[in-house]
């Protein structure tokens, strides 16, 4: 079911940015929220989403954009790590620039924020730099936001290197929140004004929908995903006092609009296109709800997403890796939207393949584990662990079968190959369970389709997995992980341990 119209949408979008630029006499700063390739949160609440449809966006407008990412140097030093890519930052900004250079762009500038002489942030630049990059440094601006002042003078955007720039819109993009982005903009603008140039600044981000209604599931699924840094959704005071119309925007840039408005007051002046900034609201270009085309599907797709995240955050607060107070904020969001844990239709699709799995003595080493997959047709394929197959690695040979029309009684993996691997995992690699994962089982189902029609037919089916649902009741092992990531299913797990010790 599609309830976004990525057409339609593209064209409103494109449309507003172009607006935007004519308001500033030609030259704007867009700040760009959110991931700019693979956007797979969005994908997720707007059935029919392309994710990768602001690089469509971007294609749109070509002939005048250019590109400066900005990254955070405390996100370097920390090894700070992107959830969706399982990549720490400096190597998730690598893989971007050549996602970006196979859609034919290229990275104008990288800035590197708050750098105070950190030796791996260092080590960063020097290998950016060998690949003929331009970088540039940012120190932290002392007091900033608050000190006006300073920051709008030669001590404060004074201090940050100007980056020549030729096209009339500067995407100003980066390594995830907290990079520097809007400051990056703002001091921009900053020198532009010292010289006489026109230049304004804008903000580009999909979440929250400004002109969807406040517990609206799709920006409750906004929440949800930015549980961790606590930002919550409200109604823009400044908006709704200078237009007497409710529009939703974030906590943070509500209560920052106050200073953000000096600051650009002190940039500008009453003549300025700025002065027409009433609101964060009105800082925003967001077109997405003009992309909605069913509002049914999207919010029944947003439910199931705020599931997910309530799943992912506690698995993480097992890991320790996440706070309990995460995991209760998105317990209050699955209240406001109206759904329990159980309405996403695989989890106790799951626990109940567990409990066969008990019943039939068909774990391994005394662990019962089941997983259920829900077929975009609405199917619900199980699978249960045994010596052989993780949970995870025999639902997704099940559901290929039932995509596949293979019967029951026909093996995609001949028991010899099964065998060999275990083996050589048990005897020769020293684990303690044989059984195979799913990267394990993907590689053996390749070699199994070289003599195996059916494997081979099979494994052409894997691409129509891709965006199903799939629950665990157990901790998901690397393997697993991976595995199910490159097959773009969306995972969730009760998170039970995998083994009677401590590590798993």
């Amino acid at each position: 079911m599609v309830g976004f119209d990525n057409e339609k949408y593209l064209q409103c979008q494109a449309d507003s940015i172009k607006r935007r630029i004519e308001l500033f006499s030609g030259k704007l700063y867009l700040e760009f929220g959110g991931k700019l390739i693979l956007d797979m949160h969005a994908a997720r609440v707007l059935p029919g989403y392309d994710p990768n449809v602001k690089i469509k966006l971007l294609q749109r407008l070509k002939d005048i954009i250019e590109i400066i990412y900005c990254i955070h140097a405390g996100d370097i030093e920390k090894g700070r790590i992107r959830g969706d890519f399982g990549l720490t930052y400096d190597i998730a900004s690598l893989r971007t620039f050549d996602d970006l250079a196979d859609y034919g762009f290229s990275i104008s500038a990288v800035i590197v924020n708050r750098f105070g002489g950190q030796k791996s942030t260092q080590r960063f630049i020097d290998f950016l730099k060998s690949r003929q990059i331009r970088v540039y440094t940012q120190p932290e601006i002392q007091g900033y936001p608050a000190d006006i002042e300073k920051i709008v003078s030669q001590e404060g955007y004074g201090r940050n290197p100007f980056i020549e720039t030729e096209k009339p819109l500067v995407i100003v993009t980066g390594a995830g929140p907290g990079s520097g982005k809007m400051s990056t903009c703002l001091s921009q603008v900053y020198h532009h004004n010292l010289v006489g140039q026109k230049a304004g600044f804008a903000k580009f981000e999909t979440f929250p929908i400004w002109n969807l209604p406040l517990n609206h599931p799709v920006n409750l699924a906004y929440e949800a995903a930015t549980a961790d840094l606590q930002d919550r959704n409200l109604i823009d005071p400044f908006h709704l006092n200078a237009y007497g119309v409710a529009a939703i925007n974030y906590n943070r840039d509500i209560e920052n609009f106050s200073i953000m408005k000096e600051i650009i007051d002190h940039i500008g002046d009453d003549a300025s296109p700025f002065a027409t900034y009433k609101s964060p609201t009105d800082m925003g270009v967001n077109m997405a709800r003009e992309g909605i085309i069913d509002d049914t599907v999207v919010r029944k797709a947003a439910q199931q997403e705020i599931i997910r995240r309530y799943f992912r955050y506690k698995w993480e607060f097992i890991q320790g890796l996440e706070r309990k107070e995460t995991v209760s904020i998105v317990e209050k969001l699955l209240v406001q939207a109206g759904v329990k844990t159980t309405d996403r239709p695989t989890v106790l699709a799951a626990r109940n393949a567990a409990e066969t799995a008990k019943e039939t003595g068909k774990g391994n080493r005394g662990i019962y584990c089941g997983a259920a997959l829900e077929l975009k047709d609405q199917r619900i394929i199980l699978g249960m662990n045994s010596a052989l197959l993780h949970a995870e690695s025999a639902v997704i040979l099940n559901a290929l079968k039932k995509i596949a029309e293979i019967p029951d009684h026909i093996d995609l993996l001949p028991e010899n190959i099964i065998t060999n691997i275990a083996q050589l995992k048990k005897e020769t690699l020293g684990s303690k369970s044989a059984s195979l994962n799913v990267e394990e089982v993907l590689i053996a189902l390749s070699m199994s389709a070289a003599s195996n029609p059916a494997s081979e037919y099979c494994l052409r089916k894997l691409k129509l997995l891709s965006g199903c649902d799939l629950h665990a009741t157990h901790i998901i092992g690397r393997g697993d992980a991976n595995g199910l990531r490159k097959l773009n299913l969306n995972l969730t797990t009760d998170a039970l341990p995998t083994s009677h010790g401590f590590y798993y």
